[in-house]
Order: C-alpha cells, then structure tokens, then sequence
C-alpha cells in the first residue's frame, strides 16, 4: 500500500511516517508527496500540519496543483483522506487565527480561539498541550474500534473547531467544556490530537485507517 504524506511544510514527517510505517507492520510504503503526481498513485492520503493556520494553508498552495489534486483524489475519487492537528484544521470553511484565512471548507466549521475556564470560572493554560481522555461512543467508527471512552490522546492547540455538522464529530475531549477532537465524514477523517504522537492509541487508529473500506 503507498500511502502519500503532504508536506504543507509544517508537519511533523518524520513521525508521522514513523507511525504510519510502524502501524502497517511494514506493509506502507510511504511517500512525501511534494508534487500532485504523488497523490495519483496513493491508496491513502496523510495530511498533517503544526503550527499556524496561515501558515499551513500558504504552504499547502505553495505546492503548485497540490489543492487542485487532493480535491480530485479526495472529493472526486473517495480516497481515504486522513488530516492530523492543522491538517484537520485545514478542511474547515476558515480559520480565524491572527486574521481570517479561508480554509478548503471540504466540512462546516471554522477553527476560532479557545477560551477554556476552569469550574471556578478562571482561565485554563493555552495551548491545551498533553494528554487529554477522548469521550466516543463505542462502535461509532471504524477509526475508533479497540479503543475504549477515556482512552488518552496528545494534544497541542490554541485554536478549535467550531460549527462543526453533529453529524461530523465521532469523539470530543474535555478542556473547559467539550472540544472536537475526531472529524469523519464518508471517505474523511480528521483528528485535533497529534495522532502519530499518541502511543498506542495513536498507533491502533493508523491501523484502522490504512484497514478502512469506507
């Protein structure tokens, strides 16, 4: 199986193909897709992403056709799409961080500054960084099967997603109320929490998204 990672020229690479390496037992082949060409033979699309929204997204269109083609791939072709933290990000209508920067709206939303307060009502610290439980419904996913509601994944954000379809959010966090931690929709998946940073439970969901027959 080759699966394409994007370099938006913010992502953190080389964990991420890591994991993916790692998850498949060795069965991935995985590729640092650069150029739109690389999308066309994957059987698996990976986009992650850290640091600011902007930043991404100039990234991202910096690699010239590269839009164009996860559109094609993802939208037009159904190939299993998986974003990671701004990669998530990424697929909202806007992200409003240091100004308003459209995003690829592939899902309702938009990615606004957190505000999280403690029950005495006191600011929680910014960025929600660490480990935080996940709430889910057993079942839900295909994404979250042999994880268990309270299973830790790692975070690192300011921002959060927001307006999102109820429809779209298989598992939230709690950090001074609920937070959008997994996105799905048909052949699309997207999680808040650094996937390829959380351990097992990291390593158990690129599992089941290189297994997934969406």
């Amino acid at each position: 199986m080759i699966v394409a990672v994007v370099d938006p020229g913010s992502g953190n690479l080389a964990s991420v193909r890591r994991a993916i390496e790692r998850a498949s037992g060795g069965a991935a082949r995985v590729e640092i897709a650069h150029e739109p060409e690389t999308l066309r033979r994957a059987e698996r699309i990976v986009l992650p992403g850290q640091g600011a929204f902007a930043a991404c997204r100039a990234g991202l269109d910096a690699l010239e056709g590269m839009v164009a083609a996860l559109y094609d791939r993802v939208r037009v072709h159904g190939v299993p799409f998986l974003g990671v933290c701004v990669g998530m990000q990424l697929l909202a209508e806007r992200g409003l961080e240091h100004g308003v920067t459209p995003g690829l709206a592939w899902l309702p939303g938009e990615v606004a500054p957190m505000d999280p307060r403690g029950p005495d009502g006191a600011p929680l610290p910014l960025p929600q960084m660490g480990w935080n439980a996940l709430d889910f419904t057993p079942g839900a996913h295909p994404f979250l099967e042999g994880l268990l509601p309270g299973d830790q994944a790692y975070f690192v954000h300011s921002y959060a997603w927001r307006g999102a379809a109820p429809g779209d959010v298989i598992a939230t966090t709690d950090y001074g109320g609920p937070v959008v931690a997994v996105l799905a929709r048909g052949n699309i998946l997207a999680t808040q929490f650094h996937v390829e940073k959380s351990g097992p439970v990291g390593l158990r969901m690129l599992g089941n998204f290189l297994r997934w027959r969406p």
